[in-house]
């Protein structure tokens, strides 16, 4: 799913293609002055994913549900064992930004075995994305937001690698003071400048007499999906699993990050054309659901969860079945839960009155 993108300088009239996502902006800041951290990334993603399928080998990145199925399928089996768990109530299964609908295709899998096959919502605006979660869940509902997720049951929510992609604020410490980080544009290159000062009073205590240059990110939009699924979970029942990279803060630090063709790049090159993201601050979404009335567990590192949950099991269970291709399921195992297993964490969220999910304990 790709945020929505802040208003941009319609093209000017008259013949030709349409101007590149780049062309506007930069029309727009001069004509309206350097724009937030937070609108560019926003309209950057919002071209991004809605021009492309960015997944895979051909693509530029690959997910924890492309590398093995087992990711899903466990992520399925922890979905099925909370619902046992709880009673085994009439639920929802939604997923954010399910990509190429791969995690839901396993999980529903593996739900399956269980007796479990519910409804599925996906919450995505991708056109191009939409098209390839329809051929692998036929039957899925799809949102925009989650504003319009089903009300009269409870939801078992899939965040991965979701709130990563949400725009984030920068504020950076000059001398004394604090300014929020902007957009400028000369030329069609791009560049963070100082923008206007902000308050002391919304820097962290801890964090206000950090020396100059540093970097505070903070993201409202996360927050703000946060507490609507958390408000949600809380009144119907339910629960919210969420991964991603990121840590727990408050924290110092710039993370705003560019991805293409399986490569580093510089986040303020070619708006629309690269993954932007930056890392999640999970102990600020804990708190934002809580706030909401809500259980938070975690975080706890990616290994860590799908160990938890029986990867080496399944491991040795698929590579009886398919011995020719043993040493590639020990290679995703190792990568899901070594190469990714501390970097990328897990943060739950249950109704009151739920159980503690599985690996959570």
């Amino acid at each position: 799913m790709s945020p929505p993108s802040p208003p941009v300088a319609p093209p000017a009239s008259g013949g030709g293609s349409e101007p590149s996502l780049a062309d506007r902006l930069a029309r727009a800041i001069t004509l309206a002055g350097p724009i937030s951290i937070a609108q560019f990334m926003a309209a950057a993603n919002a071209h991004y994913y809605a021009t492309r399928d960015p997944l895979g080998a051909a693509g530029d990145f690959t997910t924890a549900p492309e590398i093995s199925q087992m990711f899903g399928e466990l992520i399925g089996l922890w979905c099925a064992d909370l619902w046992d768990r709880a009673g085994r109530p009439d639920i929802a299964w939604v997923e954010l930004g399910p990509g190429r609908g791969t995690l839901a295709g396993d999980a529903l899998r593996a739900m399956a075995r269980t007796g479990l096959t519910p409804p599925v919502h996906f919450v995505e605006t991708s056109p191009t994305l939409r098209a390839a979660q329809a051929e692998r869940v036929p039957g899925a509902a799809w949102h925009d937001d989650v504003s319009t997720l089903p009300a009269d049951r409870p939801l078992i929510v899939i965040a991965n690698e979701f709130f990563d992609a949400l725009p984030i604020r920068q504020l950076v410490r000059a001398l004394d003071v604090w300014h929020e980080r902007f957009v400028a544009c000369q030329d069609l290159l791009f560049l963070p400048i100082a923008g206007r000062q902000v308050p002391d009073e919304i820097i962290p205590k801890a964090l206000r007499g950090a020396p100059p240059g540093s970097v505070i990110e903070t993201s409202p939009a996360s927050v703000a999906v946060m507490r609507a699924l958390a408000g949600a979970v809380a009144r119907q029942g339910g629960a919210v699993l969420a991964i991603d990279y990121g840590y727990e803060g408050p924290a110092i630090g710039d993370t705003l990050q560019a991805v293409r063709g399986h490569r580093f790049a510089n986040p303020f090159d070619l708006p629309g054309e690269q993954d932007l993201t930056a890392h999640v601050d999970f102990a600020t979404l804990a708190a934002a659901a809580q706030a909401e009335g809500v259980h938070a567990f975690g975080p706890i590192g990616q290994g860590t969860l799908l160990s938890a949950l029986g990867i080496d099991a399944r491991a040795a269970a698929l590579a009886r079945t398919a011995p020719d291709r043993a040493e590639s399921i020990a290679a995703d195992r190792e990568r899901l839960t070594v190469a990714m297993g501390s970097l990328f964490k897990a943060l739950a969220l249950t109704a009151p009155g739920w159980p503690v999910p599985a690996a959570f304990s």
